[in-house]
Parts: structure tokens; sequence; C-alpha cells
């Protein structure tokens, strides 16, 4: 493994690459990351990179993201396969006949879909700041795509707004039952819960905080208890019980892994470095759309 670790610092130096994971990558690929972080981190290093080639340890979306934010650069997905469901539940169609059923309102997707559903889009937002971005907009109606739980979370907080909602959800987080919450907080009374918006309505209810992957990070690392149930991925667990051994951090529910994310290995990252993966590669279209709703994202 040292090896490897090695042989990646070099070729890093050598091609002037970046390399940047998702907090739900392995700890191994997370450790030879230049920067890890979340989907909004992402996109904005993604944007700042000052290097030739940047290689997005996560899934599909991420790395076009960096691609349309990064035109002229290389911009590489370790494996090729590594997609996100929830993105693959929407398409540039089914926003395109939203849009015709409601022509007043404003169109805005989640970070978490394809380069063609953003082209259609008038912004995209994270987890994070979807709620800021949507109070911002003038439109009444607003149409969230594709994660029917987090635009009903965004709802409670834009009581001005109309938010019509797709029906899609991130089969991962969605699994979650409000049971499960339930018992959780029955069976961990002194803990602190933490979870992501991508959760159901009724688990969120059970939550001492709701919040994005680097907001749940955030939320442990400041706050003085010894003892947290975290609903978000796995990988999340992994970060916080390698920084804080003496604490009890659990999971709300057994088996929250998103396979996907856990596609790259370190050895993906090396190929990449090596030459043995060609780079993303969008049609002008795709990029010249999506670039507009997230560079609006960004700048919102």
């Amino acid at each position: 493994m040292d090896n490897i670790k090695e042989q990646i610092e070099k070729l890093k130096k050598e091609k002037n690459a970046i390399i940047l994971a998702h907090y739900y990558q392995t700890l191994d690929v997370q450790d030879v990351a230049d920067h890890v972080g979340d989907s909004y981190a992402l996109a904005k290093l993604a944007q700042e990179a000052e290097c030739d080639k940047i290689i997005l340890c996560g899934v599909r979306f991420m790395a076009e993201s960096a691609k349309i934010l990064n035109p002229d650069k290389e911009v590489y997905l370790p494996v090729d396969h590594a997609g996100c469901p929830m993105a693959d539940m929407v398409t540039a169609e089914d926003v395109i006949e939203l849009k015709k059923e409601y022509p007043e309102a404003a169109v805005v997707c989640y970070v978490n879909s394809s380069a063609e559903v953003k082209a259609e889009c008038d912004v995209c937002c994270t987890s994070s700041s979807a709620a800021r971005i949507v109070n911002s907009l003038s439109e009444k109606q607003v149409i969230f795509v594709p994660d029917k739980n987090l635009g009903a979370y965004i709802a409670k907080s834009a009581p001005d707004k109309e938010i019509i909602l797709f029906d899609g959800f991130c089969p991962t987080h969605d699994a979650v039952t409000g049971e499960a919450a339930k018992k959780a907080r029955e069976e961990n009374p002194n803990a602190k819960i933490a979870v992501h918006p991508e959760c159901r309505p009724e688990v969120l209810e059970y939550a001492d905080y709701v919040g994005s992957t680097a907001g749940i990070l955030d939320y442990v690392r400041k706050t003085d208890c010894d003892e947290f149930v975290i609903g978000t991925e796995i990988g999340v667990i992994e970060i916080l019980r390698r920084e804080f051994p003496n604490k009890k951090i659990s999971l709300i529910q057994p088996r929250f892994t998103c396979v996907n994310m856990k596609k790259t290995t370190i050895i993906d990252v090396l190929r990449c470095l090596e030459g043995e993966k060609a780079p993303m590669e969008l049609t002008e279209a795709e990029m010249q759309g999506a670039k507009r709703s997230l560079e609006r994202m960004v700048s919102l």
C-alpha cells in the first residue's frame, strides 16, 4: 500500500494533477487525495484548481460538474460505472415537461443530477445551499428535482414558496425508516442524532441536527457530547471514529452504505495517473447549459 501511495504522489507531481475525494470514499482513497469534501466543496475546489488534470473520486455527476467548471482541464472519474441512482431517476425530458406544466416556476436541481438535467434548470444547489438558493429566487413557484426528501425539508424554510417536488430519492438515505430513527433515539438516550436531509421527513423529526455531510462532521466536531448517532453514509462514521476514538459514534441503522461511492479503489486512482483511463467527455450543449446553472449556484 505504501508503494502505491508513493507512486501516486510521484505521478501527481509529474502530471500536475489534483485528486479530489468525497467523504463517502474509502479512507485509503481519501488519504491520497489533496482535498476531501462534500459535493459543494468539490464543485468549488474543481473550479479553483490550478492544475492540468483533475481526478474526481466520487460518482459520475461530480466528475461531470468538475469538467463543466473546468472545460480546458482533463477530468477523470476513476470508475466509469460509478453512478448515482438518484441522478438517474430524472431526465432532461422530465424537466422539460415540468416546465411546460408550470411555466412561471423557477427550476432548481440538486447537484446530484446529470449534466443534461442541469442544462434544463435555472440553478443548481447542494444540500447545504439549497434553502438559501430557493429563498433567493424571485419566483413564487419552484420546481425542485430530483430529491423529494431534500425538497420537503427545504419547503419548511421557504413558507412563501410553492415547492413542486419530483418523485426522486437517494435509495441509501431513503431506506432509513421512522421506526429505525425512533429505535435509535430510545436505545441511545444520551446521544445527539445528526442526519442528512436526504432522509425521509419522519426520520428528521428525531434529529438534533439536520445538515449536509460537511455540516454533520462539523456538528460532531464542535458539540460537547460523547455519544452520537449518525444518519448518513458509513464513510462519515469511519472519519469520525478515526478522529474521536473515545466517543461512541454509531449509525442510525445497519448497512448504511452507498455501493457506488465504494467502487473506487486506490488502484483505480493510480491507473488514472498512469494514463489507463480516458478523460471525461461531454457534449457542447451539456457543457454550456449546465455551466450556467452550476456557476449561478457557486455565485449564490
